[in-house]
């Protein structure tokens, strides 16, 4: 799909100079810390270095104090308390960090997550009830719980407490708990955009304060936070950058088995990045709760048990091939259903629905064909009798806005502006269909509609090398732009474009992926290349005529030599 190309405004050269002589970087560093709202030297010694003392304030959440003293009552009552989150990555890591410090403090903990089959997304009455069973008389919902108003008055009516620990968005109505959630109304927390496993960090984080127990051993719990950041792809800017950035540090510098065996099965060694947690951790945590029980991911976790970790990190490996191989099925049969309908193609909206395929999916599914048809999308399966299933957006659209106005059709639905999950009746899924593309046609802009590559700025090679150093193989610039780092929305790894560059070898990778070395003259710098999914570019490479192509800076290590090596975004006749 062809792509709309968008330079993001750029700082005038005086701008450009006053922040490279005050920070004392290279213009082209100075530039990518401006478009982050960077000019003064405290902001970015505070930007490439988050400390703790970043952190909020765990008290300014509407509600903290509440939370913080049932558990304390829980405490001095010798009750049990359940840990209950969803099944999803963000889920599961907040489970097993909450779960890890309460029970290293003594507390008298168990877990719970539901199964994504026979109970569905978020608080389920069978969870409820097993509470109930085992004398849990205080549930934490994590990353859950902000619209289970009947399950939650049920559990009341059992002499069940809850505390919810939510980021998704609150409904007009609000189940009667103690409910910590930035996005709820009146909640004066400076940061909206935690993840479910960050809003469980901050509960630790009061109950650490209120009764001195040890926060370095809470810290050293933050990789889950950062795992969950990437995973649930929330901001990476304010809050979520130190946690992410500390919790990486921790990852590094201190993995736990459950992460390290994870990584191995992947190919992958330390260190790593967030980029690597997205593709190697996060996947391979979510097949358990895809095609098994995202209870095994939580357990391989929190295990310190040598054979269970080995063996559990095993049955997810297998897990996560077999995740691989439905998602390769079902998105060719939903492209194929895609093709066969006029009303699906010419609608403003994808909306697909079989009743055979996999629900551990769906949501890959939904996004796979985004990138195949740019439109909201939806992709519906059968469970339990009913239509459920996950919808993904295109740049710039609400999701949950959108289906907020649907709500009427839907049994149950949950999210945000990016992702939501839904559930409804088979019956009024045509009624649901056609109501969701009106809503979405009245809305959505046709910029929206267009896949969009944003770029930072236009460079030149020489740009990317030191001119007192000859055939350098990894420029200096590369070593800078890794302080960046985190990188993920708000913050997204730097986008370049050259123009006017030339293709001096070319070939294509597995039938699908372009190899290149390119040259700009007049500089004699030839530097590699890799366009995933750009092989059908290569007619166009190979005419040796001048080309703009745009790309992110990375390094690839092969036989102990490590590279520049230029990620393309895409490739473009020069005019």
């Amino acid at each position: 799909m062809e792509k709309k190309w968008s330079i993001k405004p750029q700082p005038t050269l005086e701008i450009i100079s006053k922040i490279s002589s005050e920070l004392n970087v290279s213009q082209l560093l100075a530039a990518l810390f401006y478009q982050r709202g960077i000019r003064e030297f405290d902001d970015a010694k505070n930007f490439l270095n988050p400390k703790i003392g970043d952190l909020y304030d765990p008290f300014l959440m509407k509600d903290m104090k509440l939370a913080v003293d049932r558990i304390n009552t829980a405490v001095s009552k010798n009750e049990n308390i359940l840990i209950y989150g969803d099944y999803d990555v963000d889920g599961t890591t907040a489970v097993a960090m909450v779960y890890t410090f309460l029970k290293s403090q003594g507390l008298n903990v168990g877990f719970y997550i539901p199964d994504r089959y026979s109970e569905g997304y978020g608080v389920s009455y069978k969870g409820v009830d097993f509470a109930i069973l085992n004398n849990f008389k205080l549930i934490i919902a994590l990353d859950c719980g902000i619209r289970a108003v009947d399950q939650i008055e049920y559990a009341r009516n059992n002499n069940v407490d809850f505390i919810v620990c939510d980021h998704h968005e609150p409904g007009e109505d609000l189940p009667k708990a103690i409910l910590l959630n930035p996005k709820q109304k009146n909640c004066s927390y400076p940061f909206k955009e935690l993840s479910g496993c960050g809003v469980g960090f901050k509960l630790l984080q009061a109950c650490a304060a209120t009764n001195n127990w040890n926060l370095e051993e809470l810290y050293k719990l933050l990789d889950f936070v950062a795992v969950s950041i990437g995973a649930d792809i929330v901001p990476v800017t304010s809050e979520n950058r130190a946690l992410c950035f500390l919790g990486m540090a921790q990852l590094n510098s201190n993995p736990r088995k459950a992460f390290t065996l994870l990584l191995k099965n992947a190919n992958k060694s330390f260190p790593i990045n967030l980029t690597d947690v997205v593709f190697a951790i996060a996947p391979r945590i979510n097949a358990a709760g895809r095609l098994r029980s995202g209870r095994e991911a939580v357990q391989l976790m929190i295990s310190e048990d040598e054979n269970e970790i080995l063996k559990v990190s095993s049955e997810i490996e297998n897990d996560n091939k077999s995740r691989r191989l439905l998602d390769q099925e079902i998105t060719r049969e939903a492209l194929e259903l895609i093709e066969q309908s006029e009303k699906i193609r010419n609608s403003t909206t994808t909306v697909v629905f079989q009743p055979h395929w996999h629900k551990g999916v769906v949501g890959i599914v939904a996004s796979r064909l985004i990138e195949k048809h740019y439109k909201p999308t939806i992709v519906l399966t059968e469970s339990n009798g009913m239509a459920t299933g996950s919808a993904r957006t295109v740049h710039n659209f609400d999701i949950y806005s959108a289906l907020l106005q649907c709500e009427h059709l839907l049994d149950q639905f949950g999210g945000h502006k990016h992702a939501a999950g839904i559930n409804l009746s088979i019956e009024k899924l045509d009624a649901f269909v056609d109501h969701f593309e009106k809503v979405v046609q009245a809305s959505i802009s046709p910029e929206n509609l267009a896949p969009e590559l944003e770029i930072d700025l236009e460079i030149n090679f020489q740009d990317l090398f030191d001119s007192q150093i000859t055939n350098p193989t990894v420029p200096k610039i590369l070593k800078q732009l890794e302080r960046f780092e985190p990188f993920g929305p708000g913050n997204m790894k730097p986008v370049f474009l050259v123009k006017n560059c030339f293709c001096l070898s070319a070939k294509v990778l597995k039938e699908t992926h372009l190899k290149l070395l390119l040259t700009q003259p007049p500089s004699n710098y030839s530097i590699d290349g890799i366009g995933f999914n750009l092989g059908n570019k290569i007619s166009l490479v190979s005419q040796g005529k001048p080309m703009d192509i745009v790309f992110t800076i990375e390094s690839n290590t092969w036989n102990g030599k490590t590279n520049l090596q230029l990620n393309i975004k895409d490739i473009r006749e020069h005019y």
